[in-house]
């Protein structure tokens, strides 16, 4: 079992409306784990957004709060439901409708990693699948649910901004006509998960720091922005995807060489969006 569920990084003070999160770029494989696998422990990190809790560290230098996962993707999906249970890899699940992520591996507990690349040799009891929901999927949404009901508290709206990377050939089908390539994907449901304005100053930004930006395609947003955002009740989540490519090595899964100019150019982009929403508590505004 991994250490942790995650990582809390609070500002010194809360100005911002904004949370942070990278659910994908946790890295404590524990070595039972690795002994389980069927895949070395190279090839097991392939499905994980390796760096992105770096680029996006410094939120609460600029007053928002950062939440990064500490389990790796492969053990456990904190982008998925918790009933996304593959009947694949479960014993004694019943297969319940069609649910295209969990038939292609990519459930809860995920059966695949990059490339369709199987996990294990066999199946995983239900026993360990809600074990490792209990002790690491759970407490990770009880600790993002609060951090956004406390933002909305104070802030009379939350913003949540899930952070994930992608890999390069995942944008290859992207590229239209005399258009140039993306390297940063905007996922807000289709317009269902944020206020439009708010979505359109998380693009401004990125765009604005010289990144090609392109929105729900190819990636729209998973269970977390579907599930938190809720723009009526002024919680609003906004998905965002980075190519890989631009700061690391895909296949050696290390920080290429232009990894802190990246990183930099990230930084502006966090300072504009912890911006958004209104900086002042709702108690302070209203005197």
């Amino acid at each position: 079992m991994p250490e942790t569920s995650y990582h809390l990084h609070m500002p010194e003070t809360q100005t911002s409306c904004v949370v942070f999160a990278s659910p994908h770029s946790g890295c404590d494989y524990p070595q039972s784990f690795l002994q389980t696998t069927i895949l070395d422990a190279h090839s097991i990190r392939s499905s994980e957004d390796a760096y992105v809790d770096r680029l996006f560290d410094c939120a609460p230098q600029f007053g928002a709060v950062f939440l990064r996962a500490g389990a790796p993707r492969a053990y456990i999906d904190l982008n998925r439901a918790a009933e996304e249970l593959d009947p694949a890899l479960i014993e004694g699940m019943r297969r319940a409708g069609h649910n295209p992520r969990v038939a292609s591996g990519l459930g809860v507990v995920p059966r695949v990693v990059a490339g369709g690349r199987a996990i294990y040799r066999g199946k995983l009891t239900r026993m360990e699948a809600e074990r490792r929901i209990a002790r690491i999927w759970t407490p990770y949404h009880d600790q993002l649910r609060t951090l956004l009901a406390n933002a909305r508290d104070r802030f009379g709206e939350a913003i949540l901004v899930d952070c994930h990377s992608m890999p390069h050939e995942a944008l290859d089908g992207a590229v239209r006509h005399g258009g140039k390539r993306p390297e940063v994907v905007i996922g807000d449901r289709f317009g269902a998960s944020a206020r439009s304005e708010i979505v359109e100053r998380v693009e401004a930004a990125f765009a604005g720091a010289g990144f090609v930006v392109a929105r729900n395609a190819p990636f729209a947003g998973a269970f977390t922005t579907q599930h938190y955002g809720r723009p009526s009740r002024g919680q609003h989540a906004v998905q965002v995807e980075i190519d890989r490519a631009l700061y690391m090595d895909e296949a050696t899964i290390t920080p290429n060489a232009r990894f802190e100019e990246v990183r930099s150019a990230l930084r502006g982009v966090v300072a504009e969006l912890a911006d958004l929403g209104d900086r002042q508590p709702q108690q302070l505004a209203a005197e």
